[in-house]
């Protein structure tokens, strides 16, 4: 009896790290981010806060549960999550905002090219509703890069060790961004050729942090591609409609190409961005390494515990 006790407790607990094993450890997170959600959206109503207070609310409190999740759950620092301070964070920020702009501009260059886009109408909407989207899509570029990459990645890629490190980090980009795609699935005019675009926009997002280690080029990625497809190109993000945007275009080729009502990820032009984008980050991260620095930065598959820390 007590060899199975043993070794049910080595399956739930990593005595080695002092802290529940990976499979746990994601699970107690996703219970604690739905509660964090639901809770935040109560919250909302309850307050009758106006937009965009009442959206980005509940995505501010699934941050802090993931927070709260890595400090005593995983037992983190929060460094471990990807947020750390740097010489490279800040240009690897600089350079994602401006590879997301790029790419959406691309996008709508080659589209209106081709003659699947129109110019519908030019600076739609309000400063003041300029704005309000702007702040949201800066909350959203945080909190789901924390989550997806942060949380979903670094646990998957720590689980899979045992395996290797090209295997743990391959097996937990895959992972983290067929996560990132069902999570969009729905969304108004999701079909399997948005869920597929998403998935890759995750892998290509992921690429950026395994590469560096920090969220910092990612979340500038992610902040700026939804910022420019919606406010700069008026272009559906993700399905949703955005009221504001300096040049409003109009699909008007065809869904395969340009997505449609769900945006330019659920289309080849989106998919074909994403591509390039994963290229161009390659590209960028050799630049900042130099040719012998390219490669999985280690500490996405090992962890620095706040308890190892103090006990060293």
């Amino acid at each position: 009896m007590t060899d199975v006790r043993s070794l049910l407790g080595s399956i739930v607990w990593n005595d080695a790290e002092r802290r529940p094993r990976a499979p746990v450890r994601l699970v107690v997170a996703l219970l604690a981010i739905l509660v964090a959600l639901v809770a935040g959206g109560v919250a909302a109503a309850v307050l009758g806060l106006p937009v965009p207070l009442s959206t980005v609310l509940p995505m501010l409190a699934v941050a802090a549960a993931t927070l709260l999740a890595a400090r005593y759950v995983d037992r983190r620092t929060i460094a471990d999550l990807g947020l750390r301070a740097e010489s490279g964070t800040f240009p690897d920020l600089a350079a994602g905002l401006a590879l997301g702009v790029l790419l959406q501009a691309g996008i709508a260059v080659a589209g209106v090219a081709a003659g699947w886009f129109r110019v519908a109408d030019t600076f739609v909407g309000t400063a003041a509703g300029f704005g309000s989207v702007l702040f949201v899509f800066l909350v959203v570029g945080v909190y789901e890069e924390l989550v997806s990459r942060g949380l979903l990645l670094v646990n998957v890629a720590e689980g899979l060790r045992f395996a290797g490190e090209r295997v743990a980090v391959g097996g937990a980009l895959a992972a983290s961004a067929a996560v990132f795609g069902l999570l969009h699935a729905g969304n108004p005019g999701a079909s399997v050729a948005s869920t597929v675009g998403i998935t890759l926009a995750g892998a290509f997002l992921g690429v950026g942090f395994v590469l560096t280690g920090r969220l910092s080029f990612p979340v500038g990625v992610h902040i700026s591609w939804n910022a420019a497809q919606g406010l700069l190109f008026g272009f559906p993000v993700s399905g949703l409609g955005i009221e504001a945007a300096v040049v409003d275009l109009e699909s008007t080729g065809p869904t395969l190409a340009t997505g449609g009502s769900f945006g330019p990820e659920a289309g080849l032009l989106g998919m074909g961005a994403i591509l390039v984008g994963t290229l161009a980050t390659v590209a960028w991260v050799r630049y900042r390494e130099g040719d012998g620095g390219l490669g999985v930065d280690s500490r996405v598959t090992t962890p620095t515990l706040r308890r190892r820390e103090r006990d060293a």
